[in-house]
Parts: structure tokens; C-alpha cells; sequence
């Protein structure tokens, strides 16, 4: 029989994890398939891990499997570990927060079964739950980092997908530390399918993405797939230069032909803070790339494991299993 493996990052979820594995035991219960459900717990601050214990101790037909974080990594390390401890020949990356419905993963295992050459099945968010600047600001990052990147960012394209199991062993294939899913989904290549959907309102808690770690998350996708800032800054100083010289030029002309005083402490000051200014930017995108390559030459671990907790199958499900006691 084949299994399919749920990877649920977790952070702060306590409210909403039981309702989660109770939405998933409802939903594939009669499914033809071995369930394997990985909790990732990414150093939550409430009582993430206690209900996920609880969920450990339950007798059920799912297997589960429970990774505790020794402190808060971030989502980016939560599917990494939940991918490497997947054991499933399709591999589901679902929230916990019950805004993607585990039903929905019925539908992309239809679809990546209608075709063999379908590898990967990816939803994405056919109308956003958001405000209108957030919107505009999401449209416009995916059309900036279309036009730098060499490969392709599908707009509203979520984490949420399904997996054949190479893919997943193409995706930790690539252990770089500074991690952007989005883009190393796109990066290993591979055929993938998208689908649509509306995302159901959070049943409760907050989303712990806010707009300052959505722009360090948008800055950081850009860095990972992208030098054109790098190529930006080359520009960047020959426009400047080349103002510059003609600003010079200009006051050459005015000096020796018109015999007009150009005032210089209004000059040098404004020609400070516009070169300073730019050396600092330029500076900072370097910096940028700098910082990426001191934190991968550290090979620190993406993630550091303070417990595994497994609990196998403890009730058959299985309809083969019932026709041949029958």
C-alpha cells in the first residue's frame, strides 16, 4: 500500500492543532492509502507541544510522528525537517491553522495520479484573504523577482503541495542554510500542476508572518535567486558618474563663458550625501550577499532536534486487512 505523508510546520498552534488531526482522521479514515501526519513543533511559546503529545498518546490509524525544535527556526527549517523524516511516496506541506483543508489533498492525488508525468502538485491562492496594499505589494515582488531571477515565481503559489518522493529527495539535496522554498521548489524544476483555491479563515490565533518578516522574507528570495541587485549597483554608479560629469561640465560652462558664481557649499554638501548615500546602499547589497556566504561557510545545521516522538498505527483502517479476515 502506498503512503502518503502530511509535513505540518507548527508554531503557537495549540488551538487549532487538535481540530487539525481530527479534520485529517475524519478525512481520510476510508482512503486507500497508509497516513504518516509529521508535527513540527518550530519552538513554539505556548502549548503547541503538550496537545501534540496528547495527539501522540491517541490510539488512531495514523501514524505520527512529532520533531521539537530546541528553539524557534523558522517555517523555512520546519519543512526541511518534515520532509527529511517523511517516509511517504507522495509528501503533503500543509499548515496547521486549518486555512488549507486537509480534503483538498484528496484532490491533488487525483490529479498527480491522472498523469504520470505530473511530479508535483502545487495550490495556489486563487483570491487572497489579505488587505490591498499587502496584495499589491505581493503582486508586484513576484513581477520584480520574474524580471531577476532566471527562473520562474508563480504568483500566490503556496507551500501548500503534494510531492512525489523524488522530488523530495531533490528538494534536501540542496541543504543551503539561508532557505526560500518558493524558489527551490522552482529551482529543481520538475513538472508541476496548480491548482486554485480560496483559504478558509483562521479557526483561531494570528498569522505570525507580519509585514516586517514578509519584507525580510522578500528580500531574502530575491538575494537567494537573483545578483541583480548586484548588477543594479553597477548601474546605479554609472548613472550617478555620468551626472555627475555632466553637472561638472555644467558648471565649467557657467564659470568660464557666462562668469556666473555657482555656490559651492551648497554643491559639495549636496554632492556628499548623494555619493555617501549611494556608497552606503550599494555597501548594504553587497553586505547582503557578504552575510549569506559567512553564514553557509559557518555549516551550522538548519535545525537542531531536542526530541522524536513516534506513535505507529494502533488500529487498521485498512480495508484489504478486514476482507481478509473476513
Amino acid at each position: 500500500m502506498e503512503k502518503i505523508s502530511l509535513v505540518v510546520p507548527c508554531y503557537n498552534e495549540e488551538k487549532n492543532i487538535k481540530l487539525f488531526y481530527e479534520e485529517c482522521s475524519n478525512t481520510f479514515k476510508d482512503y486507500n492509502y497508509e497516513i504518516e501526519i509529521i508535527f513540527v513543533n518550530d519552538g513554539s511559546q505556548d502549548n503547541t507541544l503538550v496537545e501534540l503529545e496528547k495527539i501522540s498518546q491517541m490510539k488512531d490509524y495514523i501514524n505520527v510522528k512529532v520533531i521539537n525544535f530546541s528553539r524557534n527556526f523558522g517555517k523555512e527549517s520546519a519543512m526541511y525537517a518534515g520532509l527529511e523524516h517523511s517516509t511517504g511516496d507522495y509528501v503533503a506541506i500543509i499548515d496547521a491553522d486549518l486555512q488549507q483543508k486537509p480534503e483538498l489533498i484528496k484532490n491533488m492525488i487525483k490529479e498527480i495520479n491522472k498523469d504520470d508525468s505530473i511530479d508535483c502538485v502545487c495550490y495556489y491562492q486563487e483570491r487572497r484573504r489579505e488587505g490591498k496594499i499587502k496584495s499589491i505589494l505581493k503582486k508586484s515582488f513576484y513581477k520584480s523577482i520574474n524580471k531577476m531571477s532566471d527562473i520562474d515565481f508563480v504568483n500566490g503559489a503556496s507551500d501548500f503541495r503534494l510531492l512525489r518522493r523524488y522530488v523530495v529527495d531533490a528538494v534536501l539535496s540542496l541543504s543551503e542554510r539561508s532557505r526560500f522554498s518558493k524558489g527551490i521548489f522552482s529551482w529543481i524544476g520538475f513538472n508541476t500542476k496548480f491548482l486554485p483555491y480560496i483559504p478558509e479563515d483562521r479557526k483561531y490565533g494570528k498569522s505570525s508572518f507580519n509585514f516586517k518578516k514578509l519584507v525580510k522574507y522578500a528580500v531574502s528570495g530575491i538575494i537567494s535567486f537573483s545578483v541583480a541587485p548586484l548588477h543594479f549597483s553597477i548601474y546605479l554608479g554609472i548613472i550617478l558618474s555620468v551626472l555627475s560629469l555632466i553637472y561638472l561640465i555644467s558648471i565649467v560652462i557657467q564659470k568660464i563663458f557666462f562668469t556666473i558664481d555657482v555656490p559651492g557649499f551648497a554643491t559639495i554638501v549636496a554632492c556628499i550625501l548623494l555619493i555617501g548615500g549611494q556608497i552606503l546602499f550599494v555597501l548594504g547589497i553587497i553586505g547582503e550577499y557578504i552575510a549569506r556566504i559567512y553564514l553557509e561557510t559557518k555549516k551550522r545545521p538548519i535545525y537542531i532536534k531536542k526530541e522524536l516522538i513516534e506513535r505507529k498505527a494502533t488500529i487498521n483502517d485498512n480495508k484489504d486487512e478486514e476482507d481478509k479476515n473476513c
